[in-house]
């Protein structure tokens, strides 16, 4: 390694020290991939979907750290918060006006896990109901177009 000189010093004192991966930091509020356990989207945290997945890797997790999205309103975060409470799990809610993610909660390490699946997939449950809707659609335009027949 080298060795810091005093340009390197008085940079990192009036932008802050560098960081890698600033897009994924951004993304997954303020920590990289490597080191996430789970995360869920907003629209799973503000439906409570993924709360059964959470309170699991939660269980297996202890020494995680939780961060929430401090774009989402505070009554969407309580379940969350709670589950956080009851494993004693450190959470943090994150505010980051420059960065745009659709990331609700993120549980994460320090230090790079390199877990493959961190995304709770949506269920497919709800693809069989959004079937039964089309159908049951089809079949009442069908009769409609029957009556007029």
């Amino acid at each position: 390694m080298t060795k810091k000189n005093v340009d390197d010093y008085l940079t990192d004192g009036i932008y802050g020290t560098r960081q890698t991966k600033k897009a994924e930091r951004k993304k997954f509020l303020g920590t990289i991939r490597e080191r996430v356990v789970i995360a869920l989207t907003k629209g799973q945290v503000m439906s409570d979907k993924g709360l059964s997945e959470l309170n699991e890797a939660m269980q297996a997790n202890k020494g995680a750290k939780l961060l929430l999205n401090g774009h989402i309103g505070y009554k969407f975060l309580k379940e969350e918060k709670a589950l956080a409470n009851k494993y004693n799990i450190e959470y943090s809610v994150i505010t980051n006006e420059n960065a745009d993610t659709n990331i609700g909660a993120v549980l994460t390490y320090d230090f790079a896990i390199d877990k493959e699946n961190i995304f709770i997939e949506e269920s497919q449950e709800s693809e069989k109901d959004t079937d039964k809707k089309t159908t049951s659609k089809e079949s009442f335009l069908a009769k409609v177009k029957k009556w007029f027949s």
